[in-house]
Protein backbone atom coordinates (compact mmCIF):
# COMPACT_ATOMS: atom_id res chain seq x y z
CA UNK A 1 0.00 0.00 0.00
CA UNK A 2 0.82 4.00 -0.49
CA UNK A 3 2.69 4.73 2.86
CA UNK A 4 1.71 8.58 2.44
CA UNK A 5 -2.16 7.04 3.19
CA UNK A 6 -0.70 6.76 6.87
CA UNK A 7 0.28 10.87 6.31
CA UNK A 8 -4.02 11.32 6.51
CA UNK A 9 -5.99 12.37 9.03
CA UNK A 10 -9.54 11.16 10.06
CA UNK A 11 -12.28 13.64 7.83
CA UNK A 12 -13.35 16.13 10.09
CA UNK A 13 -17.09 14.13 10.46
CA UNK A 14 -15.48 11.06 11.32
CA UNK A 15 -13.92 13.26 14.42
CA UNK A 16 -17.42 14.32 14.97
CA UNK A 17 -19.01 11.63 15.40
CA UNK A 18 -16.23 10.41 17.60
CA UNK A 19 -16.68 13.67 19.76
CA UNK A 20 -20.50 12.51 20.11
CA UNK A 21 -20.21 8.93 20.58
CA UNK A 22 -20.36 9.27 24.43
CA UNK A 23 -22.72 11.79 24.71
CA UNK A 24 -26.47 11.11 25.23
CA UNK A 25 -28.65 14.09 23.59
CA UNK A 26 -31.83 15.37 25.03
CA UNK A 27 -34.74 14.21 23.86
CA UNK A 28 -35.65 16.62 20.99
CA UNK A 29 -35.72 16.05 17.00
CA UNK A 30 -32.25 16.44 16.30
CA UNK A 31 -31.21 19.48 14.05
CA UNK A 32 -28.36 18.66 11.49
CA UNK A 33 -26.12 22.09 11.04
CA UNK A 34 -22.51 19.81 10.49
CA UNK A 35 -22.40 18.82 6.94
CA UNK A 36 -22.71 21.26 3.95
CA UNK A 37 -25.10 19.48 2.19
CA UNK A 38 -28.07 21.39 0.29
CA UNK A 39 -31.45 20.60 1.11
CA UNK A 40 -33.32 22.67 -0.84
CA UNK A 41 -35.53 21.37 -3.68
CA UNK A 42 -33.38 20.15 -7.10
CA UNK A 43 -34.51 22.13 -10.02
CA UNK A 44 -37.39 19.44 -12.04
CA UNK A 45 -35.99 20.17 -15.24
CA UNK A 46 -32.53 18.49 -14.10
CA UNK A 47 -33.85 15.21 -13.06
CA UNK A 48 -36.54 15.45 -16.26
CA UNK A 49 -33.46 16.03 -18.54
CA UNK A 50 -31.62 12.94 -16.66
CA UNK A 51 -34.64 10.66 -17.43
CA UNK A 52 -35.40 12.01 -20.60
CA UNK A 53 -31.89 10.49 -21.72
CA UNK A 54 -31.51 7.51 -19.57
CA UNK A 55 -31.16 5.31 -22.49
CA UNK A 56 -27.59 6.67 -22.98
CA UNK A 57 -26.50 4.74 -20.34
CA UNK A 58 -25.89 2.08 -23.20
CA UNK A 59 -23.18 4.28 -24.67
CA UNK A 60 -18.97 5.25 -23.34
CA UNK A 61 -19.10 8.46 -22.30
CA UNK A 62 -15.71 10.61 -23.39
CA UNK A 63 -13.43 11.95 -20.56
CA UNK A 64 -13.69 15.08 -22.10
CA UNK A 65 -17.61 15.20 -21.97
CA UNK A 66 -19.72 16.14 -25.39
CA UNK A 67 -19.45 19.26 -26.89
CA UNK A 68 -23.01 20.61 -26.20
CA UNK A 69 -22.28 20.13 -22.28
CA UNK A 70 -18.57 22.12 -22.81
CA UNK A 71 -20.55 25.00 -24.92
CA UNK A 72 -23.18 25.35 -21.90
CA UNK A 73 -20.26 25.75 -19.00
CA UNK A 74 -18.36 28.16 -20.84
CA UNK A 75 -20.99 30.49 -22.17
CA UNK A 76 -22.33 30.23 -18.43
CA UNK A 77 -18.43 31.65 -17.57
CA UNK A 78 -18.52 34.28 -20.54
CA UNK A 79 -21.95 35.79 -18.66
CA UNK A 80 -21.28 35.62 -15.29
CA UNK A 81 -17.42 36.17 -15.27
CA UNK A 82 -17.94 38.73 -18.38
CA UNK A 83 -15.24 37.17 -19.94
CA UNK A 84 -14.12 38.14 -23.65
CA UNK A 85 -13.88 34.83 -25.00
CA UNK A 86 -13.45 30.90 -23.73
CA UNK A 87 -12.76 28.03 -26.07
CA UNK A 88 -14.69 25.35 -24.56
CA UNK A 89 -12.95 22.30 -26.66
CA UNK A 90 -9.35 23.89 -25.29
CA UNK A 91 -10.36 25.68 -21.63
CA UNK A 92 -13.29 23.93 -20.64
CA UNK A 93 -13.01 20.10 -18.96
CA UNK A 94 -16.49 18.15 -17.27
CA UNK A 95 -16.03 16.38 -13.66
CA UNK A 96 -17.88 14.85 -11.77
CA UNK A 97 -18.40 17.05 -8.71
CA UNK A 98 -15.19 19.36 -7.41
CA UNK A 99 -14.32 17.32 -4.74
CA UNK A 100 -12.82 14.59 -7.17
CA UNK A 101 -11.16 17.34 -9.23
CA UNK A 102 -9.61 19.07 -6.84
CA UNK A 103 -8.20 16.12 -5.58
CA UNK A 104 -7.44 14.84 -8.92
CA UNK A 105 -5.50 18.27 -10.02
CA UNK A 106 -2.85 17.95 -7.53
CA UNK A 107 -1.86 14.32 -8.89
CA UNK A 108 -1.45 16.18 -11.93
CA UNK A 109 -0.24 19.43 -11.60
CA UNK A 110 2.69 19.24 -8.96
CA UNK A 111 5.69 16.68 -8.25
CA UNK A 112 7.20 15.00 -5.06
CA UNK A 113 8.72 16.90 -2.48
CA UNK A 114 7.27 20.56 -3.81
CA UNK A 115 5.31 22.40 -1.72
CA UNK A 116 1.60 23.35 -2.03
CA UNK A 117 0.01 26.11 -0.36
CA UNK A 118 -3.52 25.96 0.86
CA UNK A 119 -5.90 27.99 3.38
CA UNK A 120 -6.49 27.25 6.99
CA UNK A 121 -9.02 26.38 8.09
CA UNK A 122 -9.85 24.44 4.73
CA UNK A 123 -11.79 21.95 3.14
CA UNK A 124 -9.69 18.94 3.97
CA UNK A 125 -9.72 17.20 0.28
CA UNK A 126 -6.59 20.09 -0.58
CA UNK A 127 -4.37 18.53 1.98
CA UNK A 128 -4.92 14.73 1.29
CA UNK A 129 -4.39 15.57 -2.44
CA UNK A 130 -0.94 17.12 -1.39
CA UNK A 131 -0.16 14.58 0.70
CA UNK A 132 -0.59 11.97 -1.86
CA UNK A 133 1.19 13.79 -4.77
CA UNK A 134 4.13 13.33 -2.37
CA UNK A 135 4.40 17.10 -1.54
CA UNK A 136 4.24 19.28 1.71
CA UNK A 137 1.26 21.15 2.62
CA UNK A 138 1.68 24.59 3.64
CA UNK A 139 -0.78 26.44 5.39
CA UNK A 140 -1.91 29.71 5.65
CA UNK A 141 -4.12 30.87 8.92
CA UNK A 142 -7.16 32.61 8.12
CA UNK A 143 -8.15 34.72 11.59
CA UNK A 144 -10.25 37.18 12.06
CA UNK A 145 -7.70 40.10 12.19
CA UNK A 146 -7.40 39.42 8.79
CA UNK A 147 -10.70 39.46 7.91
CA UNK A 148 -10.52 35.53 7.76
CA UNK A 149 -9.08 35.86 4.23
CA UNK A 150 -5.35 34.12 3.91
CA UNK A 151 -2.43 36.08 5.22
CA UNK A 152 -0.26 35.54 2.26
CA UNK A 153 1.77 38.08 3.08
CA UNK A 154 3.14 35.46 5.83
CA UNK A 155 4.79 32.84 3.30
CA UNK A 156 8.17 32.64 3.37
CA UNK A 157 9.61 33.68 0.69
CA UNK A 158 11.37 29.61 0.41
CA UNK A 159 8.50 28.58 0.49
CA UNK A 160 6.76 30.27 -3.02
CA UNK A 161 10.00 29.28 -4.11
CA UNK A 162 9.48 25.37 -3.56
CA UNK A 163 5.48 26.17 -4.37
CA UNK A 164 4.28 24.29 -7.33
CA UNK A 165 0.38 24.25 -6.77
CA UNK A 166 -1.56 27.20 -4.60
CA UNK A 167 -5.04 25.85 -3.78
CA UNK A 168 -7.48 28.74 -3.19
CA UNK A 169 -11.16 28.61 -2.15
CA UNK A 170 -13.43 31.82 -2.59
CA UNK A 171 -15.98 32.08 -1.18
CA UNK A 172 -14.16 30.24 1.73
CA UNK A 173 -15.22 27.28 3.34
CA UNK A 174 -15.83 27.46 6.45
CA UNK A 175 -15.74 31.60 6.68
CA UNK A 176 -17.43 32.46 3.53
CA UNK A 177 -14.74 35.31 3.26
CA UNK A 178 -14.26 36.32 -0.24
CA UNK A 179 -10.97 37.19 -1.72
CA UNK A 180 -10.80 40.70 -3.86
CA UNK A 181 -9.89 41.49 -7.14
CA UNK A 182 -6.69 43.08 -5.63
CA UNK A 183 -5.91 40.17 -3.88
CA UNK A 184 -6.09 37.85 -6.77
CA UNK A 185 -4.07 40.27 -8.74
CA UNK A 186 -1.10 39.51 -6.20
CA UNK A 187 -0.81 35.96 -6.20
CA UNK A 188 -1.24 35.91 -9.96
CA UNK A 189 1.98 38.07 -10.18
CA UNK A 190 3.38 35.80 -7.18
CA UNK A 191 2.61 32.87 -9.37
CA UNK A 192 4.24 34.56 -12.41
CA UNK A 193 7.16 35.24 -10.32
CA UNK A 194 7.77 31.73 -8.40
CA UNK A 195 6.15 29.56 -11.39
CA UNK A 196 3.65 27.81 -9.60
CA UNK A 197 -0.04 27.25 -10.49
CA UNK A 198 -3.65 28.57 -8.71
CA UNK A 199 -6.76 25.95 -8.70
CA UNK A 200 -9.48 27.89 -7.28
CA UNK A 201 -12.42 26.45 -5.80
CA UNK A 202 -15.28 28.44 -6.32
CA UNK A 203 -17.99 26.02 -5.67
CA UNK A 204 -19.93 28.52 -3.24
CA UNK A 205 -19.54 31.46 -5.77
CA UNK A 206 -23.04 31.41 -6.18
CA UNK A 207 -24.34 31.76 -2.69
CA UNK A 208 -24.30 35.51 -2.10
CA UNK A 209 -26.32 38.41 -0.45
CA UNK A 210 -26.35 41.64 -2.86
CA UNK A 211 -27.97 40.58 -6.11
CA UNK A 212 -25.85 43.52 -7.50
CA UNK A 213 -22.14 42.54 -6.35
CA UNK A 214 -21.41 39.03 -7.63
CA UNK A 215 -18.38 37.37 -5.78
CA UNK A 216 -15.51 37.78 -8.26
CA UNK A 217 -13.09 34.77 -9.99
CA UNK A 218 -10.14 34.13 -10.62
CA UNK A 219 -10.55 33.66 -14.82
CA UNK A 220 -12.42 37.24 -14.64
CA UNK A 221 -9.42 39.05 -13.07
CA UNK A 222 -7.40 37.17 -15.59
CA UNK A 223 -9.60 39.30 -18.00
CA UNK A 224 -9.18 42.52 -16.42
CA UNK A 225 -5.07 42.35 -16.29
CA UNK A 226 -5.87 41.19 -20.36
CA UNK A 227 -4.74 37.83 -19.65
CA UNK A 228 -6.87 35.93 -21.87
CA UNK A 229 -5.14 33.05 -21.96
CA UNK A 230 -5.82 32.27 -18.09
CA UNK A 231 -2.26 31.26 -17.87
CA UNK A 232 -1.57 29.15 -14.67
CA UNK A 233 -5.13 29.01 -13.57
CA UNK A 234 -7.80 26.88 -13.25
CA UNK A 235 -11.29 27.47 -11.50
CA UNK A 236 -13.28 24.98 -10.00
CA UNK A 237 -17.31 25.42 -10.29
CA UNK A 238 -20.09 23.00 -9.42
CA UNK A 239 -23.68 22.34 -9.38
CA UNK A 240 -24.16 20.71 -5.94
CA UNK A 241 -24.41 24.04 -3.91
CA UNK A 242 -25.66 26.43 -7.42
CA UNK A 243 -28.34 24.29 -7.89
CA UNK A 244 -29.08 21.79 -4.75
CA UNK A 245 -27.52 18.87 -6.83
CA UNK A 246 -25.01 17.14 -4.53
CA UNK A 247 -26.01 13.96 -5.31
CA UNK A 248 -25.50 14.19 -9.84
CA UNK A 249 -21.70 14.99 -8.99
CA UNK A 250 -21.42 17.45 -11.90
CA UNK A 251 -19.35 20.34 -12.15
CA UNK A 252 -16.01 21.67 -14.03
CA UNK A 253 -12.98 22.99 -14.30
CA UNK A 254 -11.81 25.54 -16.34
CA UNK A 255 -8.59 27.90 -17.37
CA UNK A 256 -5.17 27.85 -18.86
CA UNK A 257 -5.53 25.59 -22.13
CA UNK A 258 -1.89 23.98 -21.79
CA UNK A 259 -3.19 23.37 -18.13
CA UNK A 260 -6.27 21.48 -19.78
CA UNK A 261 -4.66 19.38 -21.70
CA UNK A 262 -2.37 17.69 -19.31
CA UNK A 263 -4.75 17.16 -16.94
CA UNK A 264 -7.31 15.75 -19.48
CA UNK A 265 -4.62 13.01 -20.15
CA UNK A 266 -4.37 12.39 -16.50
CA UNK A 267 -8.11 11.74 -16.54
CA UNK A 268 -8.29 9.77 -19.79
CA UNK A 269 -5.84 7.37 -17.48
CA UNK A 270 -7.99 7.82 -14.31
CA UNK A 271 -11.08 7.03 -15.70
CA UNK A 272 -13.23 9.77 -14.51
CA UNK A 273 -15.49 10.27 -17.49
CA UNK A 274 -19.23 11.93 -16.60
CA UNK A 275 -21.71 9.60 -17.58
CA UNK A 276 -24.01 10.96 -20.59
CA UNK A 277 -27.65 11.34 -18.66
CA UNK A 278 -25.22 13.62 -16.09
CA UNK A 279 -24.01 15.56 -18.96
CA UNK A 280 -27.70 16.57 -20.51
CA UNK A 281 -28.93 17.22 -16.89
CA UNK A 282 -25.66 19.08 -16.31
CA UNK A 283 -26.64 21.12 -19.25
CA UNK A 284 -30.10 22.22 -18.42
CA UNK A 285 -28.72 23.58 -15.04
CA UNK A 286 -25.84 25.66 -16.45
CA UNK A 287 -28.73 27.13 -19.04
CA UNK A 288 -31.06 28.27 -16.06
CA UNK A 289 -30.27 31.07 -13.91
CA UNK A 290 -33.65 31.33 -12.11
CA UNK A 291 -33.93 28.56 -9.95
CA UNK A 292 -30.50 29.96 -8.95
CA UNK A 293 -31.66 33.10 -7.58
CA UNK A 294 -34.71 31.59 -6.23
CA UNK A 295 -32.20 29.52 -4.19
CA UNK A 296 -30.17 32.66 -3.13
CA UNK A 297 -33.36 33.88 -1.94
CA UNK A 298 -34.22 31.29 0.33
CA UNK A 299 -30.77 31.57 1.94
CA UNK A 300 -31.06 35.71 2.48
CA UNK A 301 -34.52 34.40 4.28
CA UNK A 302 -32.95 32.15 6.92
CA UNK A 303 -29.76 33.83 7.39
CA UNK A 304 -31.71 37.18 8.00
CA UNK A 305 -34.08 34.68 10.61
CA UNK A 306 -31.10 32.98 11.92
CA UNK A 307 -29.14 35.98 13.14
CA UNK A 308 -31.98 38.47 14.15
CA UNK A 309 -32.39 35.35 16.79
CA UNK A 310 -28.77 35.01 17.48
CA UNK A 311 -28.34 38.57 18.28
CA UNK A 312 -26.47 39.42 21.80
CA UNK A 313 -25.90 35.82 22.29
CA UNK A 314 -22.89 34.85 19.90
CA UNK A 315 -20.15 36.46 18.32
CA UNK A 316 -21.35 35.89 14.82
CA UNK A 317 -21.85 38.18 11.99
CA UNK A 318 -23.54 37.51 7.99
CA UNK A 319 -20.56 35.87 6.04
CA UNK A 320 -19.46 37.63 2.50
CA UNK A 321 -20.75 34.74 0.87
CA UNK A 322 -22.10 31.10 1.53
CA UNK A 323 -23.97 29.08 3.25
CA UNK A 324 -22.15 29.07 6.74
CA UNK A 325 -21.97 30.51 10.01
CA UNK A 326 -18.49 30.81 11.78
CA UNK A 327 -19.32 31.58 15.05
CA UNK A 328 -16.57 32.25 17.96
CA UNK A 329 -17.70 30.32 21.03
CA UNK A 330 -14.29 30.08 22.94
CA UNK A 331 -13.57 26.43 22.88
CA UNK A 332 -15.22 24.96 19.94
CA UNK A 333 -15.34 21.21 20.52
CA UNK A 334 -16.82 21.51 23.93
CA UNK A 335 -19.65 24.13 22.40
CA UNK A 336 -20.24 21.16 19.99
CA UNK A 337 -20.35 18.62 22.12
CA UNK A 338 -22.76 20.14 24.94
CA UNK A 339 -24.90 21.62 21.84
CA UNK A 340 -25.43 17.85 21.16
CA UNK A 341 -26.16 16.91 24.45
CA UNK A 342 -28.75 20.02 25.73
CA UNK A 343 -30.01 20.60 22.54
CA UNK A 344 -29.76 17.58 20.58
CA UNK A 345 -28.02 20.38 17.58
CA UNK A 346 -25.12 18.94 15.73
CA UNK A 347 -22.49 21.81 14.82
CA UNK A 348 -18.81 21.06 13.69
CA UNK A 349 -16.01 22.81 15.59
CA UNK A 350 -13.51 24.89 13.88
CA UNK A 351 -10.27 22.95 14.73
CA UNK A 352 -11.49 19.78 13.10
CA UNK A 353 -10.99 22.01 9.61
CA UNK A 354 -7.85 23.10 10.54
CA UNK A 355 -4.25 22.47 11.18
CA UNK A 356 -1.85 23.75 14.19
CA UNK A 357 0.50 26.29 13.06
CA UNK A 358 2.93 28.05 15.13
CA UNK A 359 1.12 26.76 18.24
CA UNK A 360 -2.12 27.91 17.22
CA UNK A 361 -4.86 26.44 15.45
CA UNK A 362 -7.07 29.13 13.65
CA UNK A 363 -10.34 27.70 13.81
CA UNK A 364 -10.09 26.12 17.81
CA UNK A 365 -12.50 28.53 18.67
CA UNK A 366 -15.15 28.48 16.23
CA UNK A 367 -17.75 26.22 14.91
CA UNK A 368 -19.23 25.63 11.51
CA UNK A 369 -23.16 25.77 11.08
CA UNK A 370 -24.29 24.92 7.73
CA UNK A 371 -27.82 26.58 6.92
CA UNK A 372 -28.90 24.01 4.72
CA UNK A 373 -31.97 22.35 6.63
CA UNK A 374 -35.35 24.22 6.05
CA UNK A 375 -35.91 27.88 7.04
CA UNK A 376 -38.41 25.99 10.10
CA UNK A 377 -35.52 23.70 11.24
CA UNK A 378 -32.81 26.67 11.45
CA UNK A 379 -34.89 29.03 13.02
CA UNK A 380 -35.65 26.64 15.75
CA UNK A 381 -31.75 25.69 16.37
CA UNK A 382 -31.55 28.96 16.56
CA UNK A 383 -33.50 29.15 19.39
CA UNK A 384 -32.33 26.24 21.32
CA UNK A 385 -29.05 28.11 20.53
CA UNK A 386 -30.08 31.31 22.08
CA UNK A 387 -31.24 29.59 24.99
CA UNK A 388 -28.08 26.86 25.58
CA UNK A 389 -25.88 30.10 25.30
CA UNK A 390 -28.03 31.90 27.72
Amino acid sequence: MNNRLELLQPYPFAKLASLKKEVTPVDKPHIALSIGEPKHTPPAFAAEALAANLDKLAAYPATKGIDALRNAIAEWLRHRFQLADVCPDTQVLPVNGTREALFAFAQAAVSPGSRVVMPNPFYQIYEGAALLAGAEPHFVNCCADNGFKPDFDAVPEQVWQDCELLYLCTPGNPTGALLTSNDLKKLLALADRYDFSIASDECYSELYFDETKPPVGLLQVCEELGRNDYRRCAVFHSLSKRSNLPGLRSGFVAGDAEIMEKFLLYRTYHGCAMPLPTQFASIAAWQDEEHVRHNRALYREKFASVLEILDGCLDVAQPEAGFYLWPRVGDGETFARELFRQQNITVLPGSFLARQVGGENPGAEYVRMALVATREECVEAARRIRHFCG
